[in-house]
């Protein structure tokens, strides 16, 4: 409810119909699909005793799954430019991040995301499988489904490491490299009201990459899983989707300011300043 809200204020709201609360409607959208794909089968295991899933289904969801986790790496990455763009960039802005440019940097997370995880999937599906086939999580994923293989997952390990640097560890380098740079801009900014404004606008998305990344990181990119990656699989499946809304844009000003407005039709006359402008 919280990512639809979200949404629906980006869509309705003309103070909202900016680059950067796009992205956060894209990503909210992308939340929603990403938890689509694992809680309800979670939930319905949880209340039913016959806890089965098919072949196709298995992989699907395996596909599925981990080409929105890679979405979601690369928007993240997106994101980060933007702000970056914005704060470096202030007066350029407008001119550089067109529609036609905002349009496609948030369709290209979506198509490397679903392009890199097809390799690895592949490699998984031509493994053997002989049972018993009992999978230890509450959903199908890569460790869980090589560890039930009959032939050797060497090579099919080789990909799913490989695809793993590139969708968590590559992005998560350049997105520090952004702050770096964005520190060092905001820095230079004398008046200490100009230095909140400006970290204003990065310190959700820092916090939603940090929760984001820590766990996935350390579930996907050691070569053999564990028995606690379900626990730690909890966090980015659920919880940290959960919590979100909350941190990115629940506790933002503009929404804050486009809510009291909502509930109190008298304060709309009171001008919205979008995080854009105030850097």
């Amino acid at each position: 409810m919280g990512n639809v809200t979200i949404i629906v204020l980006v869509r309705i709201e003309p103070s909202l119909h900016t680059t950067m609360y796009f992205f956060i409607s894209v990503f909210s959208i992308l939340e929603n699909m990403f938890m689509s794909v694992t809680v309800p089968n979670l939930l319905a295991n949880l209340i039913s005793a016959d806890n089965i899933i098919s072949f196709n289904g298995c992989f699907t969801q395996m596909y599925i799954f981990n080409s929105l986790g890679a979405t979601e790496c690369y928007l993240l990455v997106v994101m980060v430019f933007d702000r970056h763009l914005a704060i470096n960039n202030p007066l350029h802005y407008p001119a550089i991040m067109t529609h036609a440019l905002h349009i496609e940097l948030a369709v290209l997370p979506w198509i490397m995301g679903f392009a890199i995880i097809l390799i690895p999937t592949i490699s998984i599906v031509l493994l053997e499988f002989c049972g018993p086939n009992i999978i230890d999580h509450f959903f199908c994923d890569f460790a869980p489904l090589q560890n039930l293989a009959c032939s050797d997952p060497f090579i099919s390990i080789i990909f799913t490491s490989t695809s793993a640097i590139l969708i968590s560890v590559l992005p998560l380098i350049i997105i520090i490299g952004f702050y770096v740079n964005i520190i060092m801009t905001v820095s230079k900014i004398k008046s200490e009201e100009g230095k909140q404004k400006a970290f204003s606008t990065c310190t959700s998305h820092l916090i939603v990459t940090s929760l984001f990344y820590g766990t996935a990181i350390i579930v996907y990119v050691k070569p053999k899983g564990s028995h606690y990656d379900k626990y730690l699989a909890i966090m980015y499946t659920a919880f940290t989707p959960m919590i979100n809304p909350f941190i990115y844009t629940f506790r933002n000003r503009d929404v804050k300011k486009v809510f009291r407005n909502s509930i109190n039709p008298s304060r709309k006359q009171e001008p919205l300043q979008n995080d854009i402008h105030n850097n």
